[in-house]
């Protein structure tokens, strides 16, 4: 069984949402998780014993939030090359942000990224079932990475 950390922010708390649906796939897929904000996480040492990870924001004023981009400086830190990763996020219009996560796992920290490329939902889909199993097959999809 691997450990996969979800570590998130959430302005209006669909990325939260979908934080928890993701948690939801990958336990379907028997491994175990840990689901968090980033502002618990105070140090790399935080992100240290984990196999994967799952970071998640929503797009605001078509960036990442100011809080997501220390956390990214911070994680940085935690030399993850070669960990398996993913990035999702939940926006109105727009929808930067998770792919701008998604590329700064796969270029800058060198992850082992899911082929799905990010998880972008807008935050009328996660209003749908649509919405959860698409979070629940994300989950899963990254699990099936450690196979």
């Amino acid at each position: 069984m691997k450990k996969i950390l979800i570590a998130y922010t959430s302005r209006a708390g669909t990325t939260e949402k979908m934080a928890n649906y993701l948690a939801e796939g990958v336990r379907m897929s028997g491994n175990e998780t840990e689901v968090t904000k980033i502002s618990s996480i105070k140090t790399e040492k935080d992100l240290f014993g984990f196999d994967g990870y799952l970071f998640g924001c929503p797009t605001y004023h078509k960036d990442m939030t100011s809080g997501m981009k220390q956390f990214l400086f911070l994680a940085e830190k935690a030399n993850l090359i070669g960990k398996i990763g993913g990035a999702f996020g939940s926006h109105t219009h727009s929808g930067e942000s998770a792919p701008m996560i998604f590329e700064t796992m796969q270029h800058v920290f060198k992850m082992d990224v899911i082929d799905l490329g990010p998880l972008n939902l807008t935050e009328a889909m996660m209003e749908t079932n649509e919405g959860l199993k698409a979070c629940q097959q994300y989950g899963k999809a990254l699990s099936q990475k450690f196979i």
